[in-house]
């Protein structure tokens, strides 16, 4: 496999060409806070590793390219909202590419969230092959709310190569969330 230094961003695009109007913005905030020379949140982007497509790419020619980036991410950040899509989105088939084939520890990042101590209560968020994956514990998750301190560490540890997440619903502690200031 390649050499695994990225991480990759998976989120729904909600079947929107306008990204605007989908999941595109919480990972450009993820990206804004990346370019921000005044916050410190920095980690190999596995979309700048391989060739750009265009959304009107064909599904083929698109989801080569999808592999090629998993192949060369040490782990998955998947972006939940209230609108994810249990089926249907190009997410789907990401999940299940990440976890079955390129074995990505996830961090499952929600939207709108000030904790997370209680993953089981957004399954509804959850596309059916993250529900899945996560039931039959093949996921290695952790599960925290869309905030740059919980996102840098959890980036930062759990990868191919490092800490190991031990389980599907995984989260961070009451402590944890309180020294990030989110308690």
């Amino acid at each position: 496999m390649a050499n695994r230094t990225g991480t990759y961003f998976a989120f729904d695009g909600l079947g929107e060409t306008d990204p605007t109007k989908s999941d595109f913005g919480y990972y450009a905030t993820v990206q804004g806070w990346s370019a921000a020379s005044h916050i410190e949140f920095k980690f190999v982007n596995s979309h700048e590793k391989a060739s750009a497509v265009r959304d009107s790419s064909k599904l083929a020619t698109l989801q080569a390219s999808i592999r090629e980036r998993l192949a060369a991410s040490k782990n998955m950040v998947v972006i939940l909202s209230s609108k994810t899509r249990k089926t249907g989105s190009l997410l789907s088939w990401e999940i299940e590419k990440a976890v079955d084939f390129y074995e990505l520890p996830l961090i499952i990042a929600y939207t709108g969230c000030q904790t997370m101590l209680n993953p089981e209560a957004y399954s509804a968020w959850w596309p059916n092959t993250l529900s899945a994956r996560i039931r039959d514990g093949s996921a290695q998750a952790i599960h925290i709310p869309f905030k740059k301190d919980a996102m840098q560490d959890a980036i930062g540890r759990f990868t191919v190569n490092g800490e190991k997440i031990g389980g599907s619903l995984v989260h961070y502690t009451e402590d944890a969330h309180r020294n990030w200031g989110y308690l």
